[in-house]
């Protein structure tokens, strides 16, 4: 069952992710503005995407923290919803602080957020490169 909650998250965020930049892609090009404000509007949009996933994980964590053998984050840790973002930002942006600690299953949710962070701040950091570059070949 932990497989398919990890499973189930990693896919929800990579799916919201994909959809806003193909969106943003259809997006852009239609815009009548400056090209670099078009570069501002990919990072804001990007930005909330990246932030909508964290607070997927948080979610996943905010359950599995309240139900019997998830596992438990530890530490520094109240229990809230506000403290599992905190947590999640942490851990997506791979910053991880360590004032909260994961225990049980929980650890391996943990782990592939940290991944999947990487992965989609990579992928944001690809097609915003891809973006400038379009402005920069035409001048």
């Amino acid at each position: 069952m932990l497989a398919i909650v990890i499973a189930l998250t990693v896919a929800l965020s990579v799916t919201i992710h994909y959809e806003f930049l193909f969106r943003l892609t259809l997006l852009m090009p239609k815009l009548k503005i400056k090209h670099r404000q078009r570069i501002v509007l990919g990072v804001i949009v990007a930005l909330f995407a990246h932030t909508l996933e964290i607070f997927i994980f948080a979610i996943a964590y905010f359950a599995m923290n309240q139900l019997e053998g998830w596992g438990s984050l530890q530490g520094n840790f109240d229990g809230s919803l506000a403290d599992s973002v905190y947590f999640s930002f942490t851990t997506y942006t791979t910053l991880g602080f360590g004032d909260i600690e994961p225990f049980g299953g929980m650890r391996y949710l943990v782990g592939i957020e940290s991944l999947t962070g990487l992965v989609l701040i990579t992928w944001t950091a690809s097609f915003l490169y891809i973006e400038m570059r379009q402005y920069w070949d035409s001048h």
